[in-house]
């Protein structure tokens, strides 16, 4: 059962929200953070990067710090308000055909380390470290894991009911989103949430496996260092985004390496054919459409890769992985790439015109080979989930991607 609970968030001002609700830190590139930072005073990003107030990188336990004292300050300066009694927070996302509806909440660390909330993602145990003493110091999440569950009818009815009310936040952001924010303080559905949740067997993480680690390792430092601990307190929890799975947009990651493994084309082309049928393709930009099939960029060419399935094994979820597919017939024993997530020679690439970014970059020289795959599905996601497997690294880019600031949890 899941086990989800409302808080008190701390959320912007209602006429401040726009200017205050930022993207991911990492999704700005340094010019375009720079801007905000100098003409945005209100921007979540200024607790995110202290040290632009001083013209310095600060890093480390020094920057925790920092970070800590500008969230202080939007507090004192009311740019944070703090809600006064515990609720769960209705969050919308629109753009074009694209919408998703889903609900900010503490969900349990218990639910965690029981696995009913269920991974697919290894974790570095080094960055779990960091960001759990990050989260000590700053003493707030801000930043929700994405979760899924299974669309369920009596959630759905209730949800649907508080939308058709006036929403707390209703604002554009530029690149041409629609967000929405509701607050549900009525008791009788907080709770009626909570039973209906409660009979949920599994929930799975979609996006955000470090944080929710490190919030789990948190809570074991912090229970050690209470003699009072009771399980109760905030510590137990994390901030999460709770969404239907079927509202979730998974996309695929290309694949593009530098070298040939010191092979000449028709060398590589000859190990491919393994492995694969080949087909050179002069339809133009060649993109796969069904599992199991891959799309390649070699010098000036499309080909179509068919795998041969009676050369290949599966064995278990991960095996019929195409992310794990292309790893273990092409990537390890052809090029000789044994380390997705560290290897120089590789690189990935994701997004609507990824394609052509794709054929651009091994057109310049700047690579010699690209792969183009099909979306994972939520299915195999779930698959590998339940089966207690990992997935390779860059299997899938996932949305929605969240504001950041809108309603922050204190732990």
């Amino acid at each position: 059962m899941a086990i989800i609970k409302p808080f008190r968030a701390i959320r912007p001002a209602k006429d401040k929200v726009a200017f205050v609700a930022s993207r991911s830190y990492e999704e700005y590139d340094k010019k375009e953070r720079n801007y905000h930072l100098k003409y945005n005073p209100f921007s979540f990003l200024h607790i995110l990067n202290p040290g632009y107030k001083y013209q310095k990188t600060i890093v480390g336990e020094e920057r925790f710090t920092l970070i800590r004292n500008r969230y202080l300050e939007f507090l004192e300066e009311q740019i944070f308000i703090k809600d006064d009694s515990e609720s769960f927070y209705l969050y919308q996302i629109e753009k074009g055909d694209f919408k998703t509806l889903g609900i900010f909440c503490a969900i349990s660390v218990l639910d965690y380390s029981n696995d009913v909330i269920k991974k697919h993602e290894d974790t570095i145990h080094e960055r779990e470290l960091l960001f759990a003493n990050y989260l000590k110091t700053v003493g707030f999440n801000a930043e929700p894991v994405l979760i899924t569950y299974p669309q369920n009818a009596t959630i759905k009815e209730l949800i649907s009911q508080e939308v058709a009310k006036s929403p707390e936040y209703n604002f554009t952001t530029p690149d041409k989103k629609r967000h929405r924010l509701w607050r549900i303080k009525h008791k009788d559905t907080i709770l009626q949430l909570q039973q209906s949740f409660s009979t949920i067997e599994s929930v799975y993480i979609a996006d955000g496996h470090h944080r929710s680690a490190s919030s789990h390792l948190l809570a074991q430092d912090l229970k050690k260092g209470n003699k009072g601990h009771t399980g109760k307190e905030p510590y137990n929890y994390f901030l999460s985004y709770l969404i239907p799975e079927d509202e979730i947009k998974i996309y695929e990651f290309n694949r593009m390496v530098k070298d040939l493994n010191g092979l000449a084309k028709e060398e590589f082309l000859i190990k491919l054919d393994t492995h694969f049928r080949i087909e050179k393709r002069d339809d133009g930009l060649y993109r796969p459409t069904k599992k199991h099939h891959f799309g390649m960029y070699l010098d000036g060419e499309f080909y179509s890769l068919y795998l041969r399935k009676q050369g290949y094994q599966f064995t278990n979820a991960l095996s019929e992985l195409d992310t794990q597919i292309l790893y273990k017939t092409i990537l390890e024993p052809i090029l000789g790439i044994h380390d997705l997530r560290n290897d120089k020679r590789i690189s990935y690439g994701y997004g609507k015109h990824n394609l052509i970014k794709m054929k651009d970059s091994i057109d310049k020289g700047e690579f010699m080979v690209g792969f183009s795959l099909v979306p994972i599905t939520m299915d195999e996601v779930k698959a590998i989930a339940d089966a207690h497997l990992v997935m390779p690294p860059k299997s899938t880019y996932i949305e929605p991607k969240l504001r950041s600031g809108l309603a922050i949890y204190e732990i």
